[in-house]
């Protein structure tokens, strides 16, 4: 059995240039002036807690406890009115046959609103996992294990979606293969070449070139497990 692990933001929904933006917000507000672009670099791909501990670690003082809950109420609300979905992501993953699931390090309050107003909750149904439910966040493999658990597969016949590198090195810790996605609009050259070399086994740049790299390593899994036999 394959089991289809898909990041949500950069990967579902095209949240993270409204992301990156906020936190670019809040550092200035904090007195540290960082583009949107740096922001993701820093903090992409990681969980609230663990921004708020790296923004704290930059800015060299301790954040008001109240920073982080009203950005992220703030970044809820622009989601709202703003967020759209990946382009072709939904047709995409209708397309492939395999179990799948949403694995995000977004707390579960928003994950859940992504995947609404984008249209795509229909696609995953319960199987939908925040950071919130593990130790510890990406690049540690607890999340992406916990879900492979949950529903009963090994994580060699795991293939995770991911667009950061913080997700891709989530994924070798676990064991399993991965997809460096840079179909999203915060993603750049620099990205994409970072993506490659923290070790993605193939990255693409639409959705619609997903199938064909699953089908990829769905074979390259095959083969392995036949020379195990």
């Amino acid at each position: 059995m394959t089991l289809l692990i898909y990041d949500c933001d950069g990967v579902l929904v095209d949240s993270e240039a409204l992301a990156s933006a906020a936190l670019a917000d809040v550092m200035a507000a904090l007195g540290c002036r960082m583009t949107a672009v740096e922001c993701h670099r820093v903090f992409g791909g990681r969980r609230l807690d663990d921004i708020l501990q790296r923004a704290e670690q930059i800015l060299g003082r301790p954040i008001p406890d109240d920073v982080g809950t009203r950005a992220a109420q703030q970044l809820l609300e622009r989601f709202r009115r703003e967020l759209k979905p990946v382009a072709g992501a939904a047709e995409a993953i209708a397309s492939l046959p395999y179990h799948r699931c949403v694995c995000s390090s977004s707390t579960a309050e928003r994950l859940m609103l992504s995947l609404e107003v984008t249209g795509l909750a229909p696609l995953f149904g319960k199987h939908v996992y925040s950071a919130e439910q593990v130790p510890h966040g990406k690049p540690a493999p607890d999340l992406f294990l916990f879900a492979a658990r949950s529903l009963g597969v090994a994580p060699v016949r795991v293939i995770v979606i991911e667009d950061s590198v913080a997700g891709i090195a989530a994924a070798r810790a676990a064991g399993m293969a991965s997809v460096g996605f840079t179909g999203a609009s915060h993603m750049n050259d620099d990205l994409t070449a970072k993506l490659a070399a923290s070790g993605a086994d193939v990255v693409i740049g639409t959705m619609a070139e997903l199938p064909a790299a699953v089908a990829t390593l769905v074979d390259r899994q095959s083969d392995s497990s036949q020379r195990r036999v």
